[in-house]
């Protein structure tokens, strides 16, 4: 990112962190290397992993006809455990990328490459945000904390996708949507159908946005041999993009329909459809604005996916209510 020429570059900063950002201006001293390992510079992800959180506690509301004050507890919980989930996640993938991130222009300023930090170091903070993590999922039912647990053997291969299959976005897409299940789960003490096709929306979705973030790095990871659909698809990406666009808003339509259809609320169905409607186009917006060559477009518009996912969030908590 391009800084201000009255703002002098903050020691450490990472790359591709947010001009000015709080861990960089405000943090102590102390805790921005680690504050940095979790990505706290860079809360797009965060914003990720929880989406489909709240996707799925609100359709479960939609469900069950009921939305409680235990429900704003899960949508509270899911937030403080997507923000510490999504750390400890980042921090195992820093951990075991350390060699990869050295030989990349946009990841070697991040804190174990940089020197900021050691490997040790980084797995005692990786450990200690999953143990608070954990803390929060034990006030949820035994399905959910199960659940919970199984979540992290995608977190813990997805580091390594990129080194064996041209598709790690599917893996990252596996860990984290993640959430559907579980915010379901929460809600209503059992998997449902809607729940696993809405996950299958949140993978394609993630194909969508993250096959777009990794046309960041394509040359350099040519160079290491580091594999990602942004590689793979090469000119074609627009196309397999629209594909994923298209997925996406047929599955997540598709979920909203096994919920509202029965329910025979006509209206909740049609809000709840707008949201999807809404979504597709603002993905479609994506397409058109993706520059596959231009860096700094790919990130911009990565960033933005944060407005798509809240768009089905606004319109399911009217569809509920309603």
């Amino acid at each position: 990112m391009t800084q201000n020429a009255n703002m002098p570059e903050p020691k450490g900063q990472v790359a591709d962190a947010y001009t000015g950002n709080w861990v960089d201006r405000r943090a102590p001293g102390w805790s921005r290397p680690y504050l940095r390992l979790s990505r706290a510079d860079r809360p797009i992800g965060t914003w990720l992993l929880l989406l489909p959180c709240w996707w799925g506690v609100l359709l479960a509301a939609g469900h069950t006809g009921r939305f409680g004050w235990f429900d704003l507890w899960i949508m509270l919980g899911c937030a403080i455990g997507a923000w510490l989930m999504r750390g400890a996640g980042c921090t195992w993938n820093d951990i075991t990328d350390r060699d990869i991130d050295s030989k990349v222009e946009r990841t070697r300023s991040r804190p174990i490459p940089s020197g900021q930090v050691t490997a040790k170091q980084a797995a005692i903070w990786m450990a200690l945000q999953s143990l608070i993590a954990l803390g929060i999922l034990l006030t949820f039912n035994g399905a959910t904390i199960l659940l919970g647990v199984v979540s992290l053997a995608p977190v813990a291969i997805y580091p390594f996708a990129k080194r064996f299959t041209w598709w790690p976005q599917v893996f990252l897409g596996i860990a984290f949507n993640w959430g559907a299940l579980l915010a379901w789960t929460a809600h209503t003490g059992s998997l449902g159908w809607p729940a696993v096709v809405l996950y299958a929306a949140g993978i394609a979705w993630t194909l969508f946005y993250d096959t777009i973030y990794a046309h960041q790095d394509t040359e350099d990871d040519a160079l290491i041999g580091v594999k990602s659909t942004a590689r793979l698809f090469g000119d074609n990406s627009r196309t397999w993009l629209f594909f994923f666009q298209a997925l996406t808003v047929a599955l997540m339509a598709f979920s909203f329909g096994l919920v509202f259809v029965p329910s025979e609320n006509v209206l909740s169905l049609v809000i709840a459809l707008g949201g999807v409607w809404f979504m597709g186009w603002h993905m479609m917006w994506q397409l058109r604005q993706l520059k596959p060559d231009d860096p700094d477009t790919c990130l911009r518009l990565f960033r933005s996916n944060r407005s798509t996912g809240l768009i089905p969030v606004l319109f399911l908590a009217v569809a509920v209510l309603v």
